[in-house]
């Protein structure tokens, strides 16, 4: 008879919680080691030899870096993401306005002057256009 495997009994439940658990940890220490290095570029109140030695600090002694870097400076980290986002989105906001053309919703006169473009082409006939005007007066 040949002998079977049991893989529960090889590699039980509680060893897979520790890998689940060690592959999560380090997940989330490489997030936040590369958290902590686009912070040190976007603190624009650092000096260049001063993001040059947290670089290296972070570096050479990753873990002492990175705790270091969360200590000292880790209470603005958050507003700095903040105003990036911030930017971003009103980067974001100016690009869309600009590119539409629109600051506004337009005005009854402008939806008017649309309608009335419309039905000069002939691309609406008078009952539409009248219907159409109705409903832009009664909105």
């Amino acid at each position: 008879m040949g002998s079977t495997v049991n893989l529960a009994y090889d590699y039980p439940v509680l060893g897979v919680f520790w890998t689940v658990l060690w592959i999560f940890l380090w997940v989330m220490w490489i997030f936040l080691l590369f958290r902590v290095i686009v912070d040190v570029f976007r603190d624009d109140s650092m000096s260049g030899w001063a993001k040059t030695g947290w670089l290296v600090f972070t570096i050479v002694l990753p873990f002492l870096g990175v705790f270091v870097y969360v200590v000292a400076k880790g209470k603005n980290m958050g507003r700095r993401e903040q105003a990036h986002v911030r930017a971003h989105l009103d980067e974001t906001n100016r690009y869309v306005r600009e590119t539409v053309g629109v600051t506004g919703t337009p005005s009854e006169a402008d939806q008017l002057a649309k309608l009335s473009e419309i039905r000069a082409r002939g691309d609406i006939s008078e009952d539409e256009f009248r219907r159409a005007k109705e409903k832009v007066l009664h909105h």
